[in-house]
């Protein structure tokens, strides 16, 4: 058992590898100067190296925190190399440790868990005024790295800065803050004791002698130093002004003060007293709630246990009567008390996991974290009052609106977490999109459908007139991501409209243009039959052209020399499905003709029989569009594998750090169920991932395939077709 008040490294570096089934929380983790590869084996190695010390008696375990300014998310090499410098100018460069990067806050932050024995010395090795190297380090690295400058000298005191984070992490004023916003001056002008405690009593206060200083006591009980309050308030200066203490001859009744210290939230731009009397009354009633559920629990304990004896107690008196020698019936007695002693050993065990989920359901919360848990409950008014404590001011690349903000929109991705600040972190697939109430903030490794979910959710909170600020490579994927879905939105930049009209210009210039039925059926009736037509074509190009029989006269606007050159009109793949033949990347043959646009129409090969009974016709590949299928090429170097390489390897290295991530591994064919498990982008290329047993198989895909497998759930059923396509559940391939 460790010590009270000493660090436990085990627990620090379980809670800092530890996911919290959030899906952003976790970035990546790092053991360093450690031979073992798992985040359990280091664990084990690191207090191996702590025991070996016997002399040192103080904490063992040091427990650094490297936390960057809102918005600002360096890479992840950039990160290890701020870690090892830092670490370095501790002096722990050589020293076992575990770190953890973090994103769940509105600070991107690396969690590092520091063994202080040196793993070769054994000595103890505790750094001299860290905060100063902390500052004087920290300032070099904002300047080599291009990071955002912060100012590392504080002007508080201690006691100063303790009770600011005091009131920062419980979102309740504390008695220091209140007293020198409300009352610090008059007590500090007070010419004598008699003002002096004149002036405590008007404001609820006492000042009393205390040790060998003096202490300001509020209504409530609560006390404080009066040196922590301000340096002028201790008993040296107080004296040195004033004379010899003279204490104060009666306590008055709280009734008389002006006002008095209450501990409530901190005073903000919202009114949040209906929120903070629920608050209280939950909180009042949590013991009673807590105390009769533990009752409920250990009379379920106690009933199970009864239950267990007194069928022990017939199963013994059934040994008892039967007919075996005295050596059976000993064994037999033997088995029943083991079983008993098992089963209530069982018994017990499930009431203790009671009793901690017990104790954490019923926990006591602070203002700030019962706001949280109310915001993600979906309660407005609690997300409301956590941004009104603080805005997160998220930078980088981010997407805002002109409109009215909506505090709860219509469209949102599944909510991942809600900050301090109020800071709602949305998962959009792998990705993570930030949003602080003005404007939504996009990850540096968000994918395409993570930017397109960005995209829905602004156009849900602020409109149709999107402005996009950040780097130039973001705002392009943000065109592309916008062309692709095909929202009605518009970019404020004008820059960044017309770039999004090109592209939707260049996507809809091989689409089909959707006519009235009478232009096709009634124009230019008198051009002749469709021989004719076929006739003049062929002269006209000096290529064959073919009319199907009986086909519906065309325009004869739309037929001019040249025309049969351009693509087929059949729309860009994975944008506009065959007419015939829905939701289907290569079945292009099924369809009877394929119209140029602007030009004549073109009989397919495979549809001569039907149409033509003596004429013969040649494949004509240049109409075809070159379909890339999802299992085509697996056995061959190409980008597709190598990114599925690169994923495989990154979630492989997780798992031997002992994270609970089954296996993964090239798609393979093979006998059992697949189940669809999602789509992962890794620099560009598309992956598949399709569970087989307990195995991940990685697929690469293309991006029209990737676009379609976004309508299939996860965890449902798909097959791998001969020739390498996904195909679902509902008989559809892709």
């Amino acid at each position: 058992m460790r010590s009270p008040g000493k660090s436990d490294f085990a627990g620090l570096a379980n809670y800092i590898t530890d996911a919290q089934s959030k899906e952003h929380r976790l970035g990546e983790i790092r053991l360093t100067n450690c031979h073992a590869v798992t985040v359990g084996d280091a664990i084990t190695e690191v207090l191996a190296t702590q025991h070996g010390n016997t002399r040192a008696t103080s904490d063992k375990t040091y427990h650094l925190l490297v936390s960057f300014p809102p918005g600002e998310n360096p890479p992840a090499d950039v990160l290890r190399k701020i870690e090892d410098r830092v670490c370095a100018a501790l002096g722990y460069a050589e020293h076992q440790r575990i770190s953890a990067v973090h994103s769940d806050t509105d600070h991107l932050h690396i969690h590092i868990a520091i063994n202080k024995i040196h793993p070769e010395r054994n000595t103890m090795h505790e750094p001299f005024q860290a905060y100063r190297t902390m500052g004087e380090i920290a300032a070099k690295l904002e300047k080599e790295y291009g990071l955002q400058a912060v100012n590392h000298i504080s002007k508080r005191t201690l006691a100063e800065g303790r009770a600011a984070d005091m009131e920062n992490h419980a979102g309740v004023e504390s008695l220091v803050g209140w007293i020198r916003r409300e009352c610090l001056d008059e007590i500090k002008g007070a010419q004598s004791w008699q003002e002096l405690h004149q002036v405590m009593r008007d404001n609820g206060l006492e000042l009393r002698a205390r040790g060998n200083g003096f202490v300001i006591e509020a209504g409530d009980g609560t006390m404080v130093k009066a040196s922590t309050v301000a340096r002028d308030l201790s008993k040296p200066s107080l004296e040195a002004r004033l004379g010899p203490f003279e204490p104060s001859p009666k306590r008055q009744a709280q009734s008389l003060a002006k006002r008095q210290y209450r501990k409530e939230p901190i005073r903000l731009r919202i009114n949040t007293v209906e929120l903070y009397a629920k608050y209280k009354a939950e909180q009042q009633n949590l013991t009673t709630i807590r105390a009769k559920s533990l009752e409920q629990a250990r009379r379920r304990k106690d009933r199970l246990i009864e239950d267990a004896k007194r069928s022990n107690r017939l199963r013994r008196a059934t040994i008892k009567v039967v007919g075996e020698n005295r050596l059976n019936k000993k064994l037999l007695y033997a088995q029943a008390s083991a079983a008993l002693r098992a089963e209530i050993q069982a018994i017990n065990k499930q009431f203790q996991k009671e009793r901690t989920a017990i104790y954490s359901q019923h926990s006591r919360r602070t203002w700030a974290d019962w706001l949280k848990k109310e915001a993600h409950h979906g309660n407005d008014e609690a997300l409301a009052a956590l941004r009104a404590r603080e805005r997160a001011g998220l930078k980088g690349n981010t997407i805002q609106g002109e409109g009215q903000a909506q505090q709860s929109p219509g469209h949102a991705p599944v909510v991942d977490n809600i900050t301090k600040k109020g800071t709602i972190i949305y998962r959009a697939g792998s990705s993570a999109v930030r949003d602080d109430g003005d404007k939504l903030q996009v990850s540096r490794e968000a994918t395409q459908e993570g930017l397109q979910e960005a995209l829905r959710l602004a156009m849900q909170r602020y409109g149709n007139r999107i402005t996009v600020n950040g780097s130039v490579e973001f705002k392009a994927r943000i065109i592309r991501a916008a062309a692709d879905s095909q929202l009605p939105i518009t970019f404020a930049d004008p820059a960044l409209e017309s770039r999004r009209q090109a592209l939707l210009t260049k996507e809809n210039t091989h689409d089909r243009p959707e006519r009235p039925a009478e232009h096709r059926g009634r124009a230019g009736r008198g051009a002749g039959s469709p021989g004719q037509r076929a006739a003049s074509d062929q002269h006209a190009t000096g290529t064959p052209a073919v009319a199907r029989a009986g086909d519906e006269r065309r325009s004869a606007a739309g037929i001019h020399a040249g025309a049969v050159n351009r693509k087929p009109d059949v729309g860009r793949i994975g944008r506009v499905p065959p007419p015939q033949s829905q939701h289907r990347l290569r079945a292009l043959s099924e369809l009877g003709v394929v119209r140029i646009a602007g030009g004549t129409e073109v009989l397919l090969p495979r549809d001569v029989s039907r149409h033509l009974e003596q004429q013969g016709t040649q494949s004509n590949n240049a109409l075809r569009r070159g379909v890339s299928w999802a299992g085509a090429g697996l056995d061959k170097a190409s980008p597709g594998l190598a990114a599925a390489d690169k994923y495989i390897a990154e979630r492989e290295a997780k798992r031997r750090n002992g994270f609970d991530i089954p296996k993964h591994s090239r798609y393979t064919a093979g006998d059992g169920a697949l189940t669809f498990q999602g789509i992962r982008s890794i620099e560009g290329q598309n992956l598949a991932l399709l569970k087989r047993a307990d195995e991940v198989m990685v697929m690469p895909i293309d991006q029209a395939t990737a676009r379609r497998l976004k309508r299939v759930a996860v965890g449902d059923a798909v097959s791998i077709t001969p020739k390498g396509s996904i195909k679902t559940s509902k008989g559809r391939s892709r």
